[in-house]
């Protein structure tokens, strides 16, 4: 390897020295051994939350499952807030006309169990999360660890705000809609526990997972397999996709899937900003590689 040739791989970060893994060398069984803790941690982490929040039952189904559904919710007084500042009152929710009812034996136990694993998965997500990446990050080489240096922590802050993105503003829109609507007056709106808590769920989980999507589209464009012209080309077919998605992770109601899918699309006209930002920044490094290559040559000359 030349002088000239070992500089330009140092300026762009990829000097084979410094592409071994790090760590020492394990077995395929170590390995098993080493994932096998991990997993038991983060399982564990979701049950001890899980059973916290299965033992709180008024706080978790009076205060935030069943919150959506009052008229004192936070989300419905901040309309009634908006509503006096533009001075109209079409924004205001002030009756929310629904009975929620159990249909099935089981029904409230399972919901019980079900939103306790709900809410100890969110609360857990940060601790679990960070357990998977201790697995993972050793086997990056040292230029990938600097690529996803801090992924704990934006992939936890776009989750959460995901999470409540989800529960603050789509559940109690999504709520309020489909509780009102009503094909005649004659017609009355008893729930099932079941789709509600289902609804609800499947809403908040939606967002927490879908508000990654800066986050894959970032690391993607680090190692090239994005670029802005790829997204904004099949921007058209992300939108069908993004539809899809909506449909699949939603209850089937064609409302719903429309709040899941809409802030996707935007978060992926986010992303193409995250990538033409990574993008320019890969072009700028190497044409300061390239200018660094170019003046040890003109010394060497």
């Amino acid at each position: 390897m030349t002088k000239n040739q070992d500089l330009l791989e140092q300026s762009s970060g990829n000097n084979l020295p410094d592409n071994t893994p790090e760590g020492e060398e394990m077995s395929f069984l170590d390995h098993l051994e080493e994932l096998r803790w991990h997993l038991i941690r983060s399982v564990g982490s979701i049950l001890v939350f899980a059973i916290i929040a299965f033992v709180s039952k008024s706080i978790v189904f009076d205060t935030i499952i069943f919150g959506p559904s009052r008229p004192d919710f936070l989300t419905y007084k901040a309309l009634c807030k908006l509503s006096e500042w533009v001075g109209s009152d079409a924004l205001c929710i002030e009756n929310i006309s629904f009975v929620i009812q159990n249909r099935v034996m089981t029904g409230q136990f399972t919901m019980h169990i079900l939103a306790s694993v709900i809410i100890g998965l969110v609360l857990a997500f940060p601790y679990a999360f960070w357990e998977i990446w201790r697995f993972v990050k050793p086997g990056l080489y040292e230029n990938e660890q600097k690529v996803t240096r801090g992924a704990t922590f934006f992939v936890t802050l776009l989750f959460l705000i995901g999470v409540f993105f989800g529960y603050f503003v789509l559940s109690p829109l999504a709520i309020n809609f489909l509780t009102s609507y009503q094909v005649s007056p004659t017609i009355l709106n008893e729930i099932d526990l079941t789709s509600y808590v289902s609804t609800i769920a499947m809403m908040v989980l939606a967002c927490g997972l879908m508000f990654q999507l800066p986050m894959v589209v970032y690391f993607l464009s680090k190692i090239g397999l994005v670029t802005p012209d790829l997204m904004k080309e099949y921007r058209k077919h992300a939108f069908i996709v993004i539809l899809i998605v909506g449909a699949v992770i939603t209850p089937p109601d064609p409302i719903t899937q429309i709040f899941v899918a809409t802030p996707i699309f935007f978060l992926y006209q986010g992303s193409i900003l995250v990538s033409a930002r990574v993008h320019k920044r890969a072009e700028k490094e190497e044409r300061e590689a390239l200018e660094r290559l170019e003046k040890s040559e003109a010394n060497d000359n």
